[in-house]
C-alpha cells in the first residue's frame, strides 16, 4: 500500500468515526446548520445560524430524526445547546486546540439533511491568542481554517489527525471559517448547564465611540484620545445611579481603557465584577470625573 493510499484511508477512517457524533439540525432555514453532540445527551451548534429554537429536530448518522430542546444560548461566542433525549449515538471525543500549529492538516465535518456526513480537509491558515467576538465574547484563541465552509457546516466539528474534535466551525466575516475551540465550548456548555444562562454585567447605557481633541488628551493625561460617548441611560439603571450623565465619555472601566464599545462589553462579561462597585472614569464639562458604580446582572433587567 503507497503511503498516500494509507494517507487517504486513514482521513477515510477518521471521518467515519468522528462523524457519527455530527447531526444536522433542522431549523426552519433553507441551509440546515450541523451540530456536535458534545457530552452525553448533549448538542451545540452555532447561534447565528438558527432561525427558531422550538421544535428543532436533528437527523443522526442513520437518517433517524428525533427532536432537541434549548437549554441555554450564548450570541457573544456562537454556541447554543440543546439536549437530546437516549441519543443512540456515541459522545464527540474532544481534543486540546492549544496544540495546534499554523500548517497542521484538519477536518471540518457536517451532516446533509438528508444524514450524510461531509467532509472538507485544509491547513490550519492563523491561530493566535485569546480574542472578541463584535458582540464582546471572550474566545481563548483565535483560530482560522483554509477550509470552505459549504452550507450546512456551520455547527459542525472540527477534527484534527487523530480524530480529536477540537472545535465547532463558524463562519467569520466574508463567508471565511472560524473555529471556536473546545476550552470556549466546554466553558460556555457549564454555565449553561449550571447557572441556566451565561451571567454577565450591565450598565444600561446606549453608547457609541468618540475622538477627543488631542489638547484634552494630554491635559487630562489620558491613555488614549478614543472613548465612548453616552448617548441613553436607563432610569434605576447601574449607571444612573452611579450619577453618570448624557454625554459623558467614559474613558476607563475598572483601570483599563476604553476604546470602543466592545471593550466595555468584554468587561461586563467577566462576571467576576457582578454585584461589586469598580471605578469609573469619565470625561465630563473638559474635567476627568471618577465615580463608582456597582455592576448589576444583566438577566436581572435588560440594558
Amino acid at each position: 500500500m503507497s503511503l498516500l493510499q494509507a494517507l487517504s484511508n486513514n482521513i477515510a477512517e477518521i471521518v467515519e468515526q468522528a462523524g457519527k457524533t455530527i447531526v444536522s439540525v433542522k431549523a426552519n432555514r433553507r441551509f440546515s446548520p450541523s451540530g456536535i453532540h458534545w457530552r452525553q445527551g448533549i448538542i451545540i451548534t452555532s447561534d447565528e445560524s438558527l432561525k427558531q429554537y422550538d421544535d428543532i429536530t436533528v437527523t443522526l448518522a442513520n437518517g433517524n430524526k428525533t427532536s432537541i430542546s434549548l437549554l441555554g444560548r450564548d450570541l457573544s461566542t456562537d454556541i447554543a445547546v440543546f439536549q437530546i433525549e437516549n441519543p443512540p449515538i456515541p459522545v464527540a471525543t474532544i481534543g486540546d486546540a492549544g496544540n495546534l500549529k499554523v500548517g497542521n492538516l484538519v477536518l471540518a465535518l457536517a451532516r446533509s439533511n438528508e444524514g450524510d456526513i461531509c467532509a472538507a480537509m485544509g491547513a490550519v491558515s492563523v491561530v493566535s491568542g485569546a480574542w472578541r467576538s463584535m458582540s464582546g465574547g471572550n474566545i481563548d484563541q483565535f483560530i482560522r481554517p483554509d477550509i470552505a465552509l459549504y452550507p450546512g457546516f456551520n455547527g459542525g466539528a472540527l477534527v484534527d489527525t487523530v480524530g480529536n474534535i477540537i472545535g465547532m466551525n463558524t463562519s467569520g466575516r466574508g463567508g471565511t471559517a472560524l473555529t471556536i475551540p473546545a476550552s470556549t465550548i466546554n466553558r460556555v456548555v457549564e454555565q449553561l448547564l449550571t447557572k441556566g444562562r451565561i451571567p454577565r454585567g450591565y450598565l444600561g447605557l446606549g453608547m457609541q465611540p468618540v475622538r477627543l481633541p488631542e489638547n484634552l488628551k494630554k491635559s487630562l493625561n489620558l491613555a488614549s484620545s478614543v472613548g465612548v460617548i453616552v448617548v441613553n441611560i436607563e432610569q434605576n439603571c447601574a449607571a444612573d445611579n452611579a450619577g453618570i450623565l448624557l454625554g459623558d465619555i467614559l474613558v476607563s472601566f475598572d483601570s483599563s481603557s476604553i476604546e470602543d464599545t466592545n471593550d466595555l462589553l468584554a468587561l461586563l462579561n467577566d462576571s467576576s465584577r457582578l454585584g461589586k462597585s469598580v471605578k469609573v472614569q469619565v470625561v465630563r464639562g473638559g474635567e476627568l470625573i471618577e465615580l463608582d458604580v456597582t455592576v448589576l446582572e444583566r438577566n436581572t433587567a435588560e440594558g
